[in-house]
């Protein structure tokens, strides 16, 4: 009977633990969408993209269907600053990493070393976060885009240095070229 009760207990919590996290992913669908809106709203030439649970703001969009579009396979070159969504603006306050070394200036980051400024290329087939990768799959060189996503997409559960378990990410990127 303990037993039966115990097991009964553990489904009630795992229910309860599945349906807070679902509605904090909601929430954070909310925020993604009110910052989408704002940035089309700001840039009426910019467009949207939805692969997966990724969304992709390209500003004043360049695409342009006889150009080549990053594929699964592909490689991509790019700078980027990366931030943990939390409104429906990106600042300073919420930057957690960035090749561009007049971002991390902005943000009054300490530039001592240098190395970590410059261009990067990705291999969609590496262990890029899912909504990174999904947010990525169609761009073209020279486009500039904001890719966000909620937590179930970026980390998950876990923490990951100065992220937060379940963070949405948003990625600003600058598209250089791709392969």
């Amino acid at each position: 009977m303990k037993k039966a009760v115990l097991i009964s207990l553990a489904i009630v919590f795992a229910a309860c633990t599945q349906q807070a996290l679902q509605t904090t992913y909601d929430k954070q669908t909310t925020t993604i969408e009110n910052f989408v809106t704002a940035q089309m709203k700001a840039d009426e030439t910019a467009t949207l993209t939805r692969t997966g649970g990724a969304y992709r703001v390209t500003l004043k969009d360049t695409l342009d269907p006889t150009r080549d579009s990053l594929g699964w396979n592909g490689k991509v070159t790019l700078y980027y600053a990366m931030y943990i969504l939390s409104g429906s603006t990106l600042s300073a306050s919420n930057l957690v990493a960035t090749n561009r070394e007049d971002i991390a200036t902005a943000a009054s980051w300490d530039l001592s070393d240098k190395s970590q400024f410059g261009l990067v290329t990705l291999d969609m087939q590496d262990n890029l976060l899912e909504g990174l990768k999904m947010g990525l799959y169609g761009v073209q060189p020279d486009d500039e885009a904001y890719i966000l996503f909620t937590g179930k997409y970026g980390y998950g559960s876990k923490e990951q240095g100065m992220i937060p378990a379940k963070s949405a990410l948003a990625y600003h990127v600058w598209i250089e070229s791709i392969e």
